[in-house]
């Protein structure tokens, strides 16, 4: 599995921050606590990197992803009660957009912490 190290590194990150915090707070909260575990964990991140969307080679738009970990991972965090299919497309659209082979959908709303490791069937 392509990056299968960092991935778990991040979700172990993950998981230390559903296991102190639960579950039943705003994105926000758990976006700063995972800033902290990867800290912690010496990983390199950017958080909230804007990125611009093309449709036809023309730009259309921006959209902020979560985390992009050591420019090889997109990590997109939600606090839901239950993942949709929807959150899954829309990881998938961005590594699309932003031709990224790999990404984490974290979901810390749930009374587990719920996680799937996406792959671009593109690339």
């Amino acid at each position: 599995m392509l990056y299968e190290e960092l991935t778990k590194k991040i979700i172990g990150c993950a998981m230390e921050v559903h296991r102190r915090l639960g579950n039943g707070f705003q994105e926000v909260i758990y976006q700063r606590a995972l800033e902290m575990e990867m800290h912690l964990a010496d990983l390199k991140f950017s958080r909230e990197l804007e990125m611009p969307i093309y449709y036809r080679d023309s730009e259309i738009g921006t959209r902020r992803v979560d985390f992009f970990v050591e420019e090889k991972v997109m990590v997109e965090l939600k606090a839901l009660i239950k993942l949709e299919d929807v959150h899954l497309a829309q990881v998938m659209n961005y590594l699309e957009a932003y031709k990224m082979e790999i990404g984490l959908l974290l979901n810390f709303g749930a009374r587990s912490l719920e996680f799937k490791r996406v792959h671009n069937n593109k690339k």
